[in-house]
């Protein structure tokens, strides 16, 4: 029996109907279904888990197994599905990290860049998974060293989307010099400093001026954020470098995002960016391609005139 983990997030009744959808459609299939602990127990509380909708098969299958984390997600997970938005897909990545488990991304969200199933498409594209009707693309991530070594990134030093550099606790820009491997590249007097990785050239890079760079490309995007030189641009640069940051500040101590996780590091830690040893996997359907995905949600080709 194929093992298939969920992990989720739902704001409404109209969204939770659509989760019970696909729990109806995976019992069909017959595959044996875990899910994330925190999200099974919000699922609990609701109204309609027990005694709505998908009651008839509950019935038949009435306790999921669980899980907490990284470290008990069983290895053996054909599939891992993902319910809320990109931001659900991030979160995910943290139980996931290097099983090489592909994602199953459902938008119930708002823009979806990475989960670009729709809510409204769960039955067709479950389905379509299947019968192999589908893709897999792979994914590079960030990752960091820090010098001194910071344990609390010990084991989650890497992110899909973005390493951002950051001022804390201050109005005033802070100086970030710059390392491309052992040459120096630039200092940036700003409110911060992006390395986006291709996946992330949608997110935070974008709302910066970065360029979109498609997702398979092999590179990093080096990003300043209100910088304060005017002939600084953003860079894009082969993902086999590394990318040392120093940091100066008024302050004693400055932020970094890893995706959506955040850190307060000593103005005297130095970091390493550098490609991660593995990917992470995200299943793709052809009608929801990257290309086609900025179609719809950039609208790229769309004119009132035509």
């Amino acid at each position: 029996m194929k093992k298939v983990a969920i992990y989720g997030y739902y704001r409404t009744d109209k969204s939770f109907t659509y989760l019970l959808l696909l729990l109806d459609i995976l019992l069909k299939h017959k595959v044996e279904i875990i899910f994330q602990k925190d999200f099974y127990e919000k699922l609990l509380n609701h109204k309609n888990f027990i005694h709505g909708h998908a009651d008839h098969l509950l019935k038949s299958y009435p306790v999921f197994k669980t899980f907490e984390g990284y470290d008990d997600l069983p290895d053996d997970t054909k599939l891992f599905f993902t319910y809320g938005g990109d931001g659900t897909i991030l979160r995910a990545l943290t139980f996931i990290r290097d099983k090489g488990i592909p994602i199953f991304g459902i938008n119930a969200g708002r823009l979806g860049f990475l989960a670009t199933v729709q809510k409204e498409q769960i039955e067709k594209a479950v389905n379509a998974y299947f019968k192999g009707q589908y893709t897999i693309s792979e994914r590079n991530l960030v990752a960091i060293d820090t010098k001194p070594e910071i344990p609390a990134l010990k084991d989650m030093n890497f992110a899909l989307n973005e390493l951002v550099v950051n001022r804390k606790n201050t109005t005033a820009m802070i100086t970030i010099d710059t390392h491309l491997d052992d040459e120096y590249l630039s200092t940036y007097w700003a409110d911060g400093l992006i390395i986006a990785t291709p996946t992330g050239s949608t997110a935070y890079s974008l709302s910066c001026g970065g360029p979109i760079v498609v997702p398979e490309s092999m590179n990093f995007i080096i990003n300043p954020i209100a910088p304060h030189n005017l002939t600084v641009r953003p860079l894009v640069v082969p993902n086999e470098h590394a990318i040392r940051l120093k940091v100066s500040s008024r302050e004693p101590e400055y932020l970094i995002s890893l995706d959506s996780r955040v850190y307060s590091l000593p103005i005297d830690t130095e970091i390493t960016a550098y490609t991660a040893a593995f990917v992470i996997k995200l299943i793709q359907f052809k009608e929801n391609s990257f290309i086609k995905t900025l179609q719809k949600k950039l609208l790229w080709g769309k004119d009132e005139r035509n």
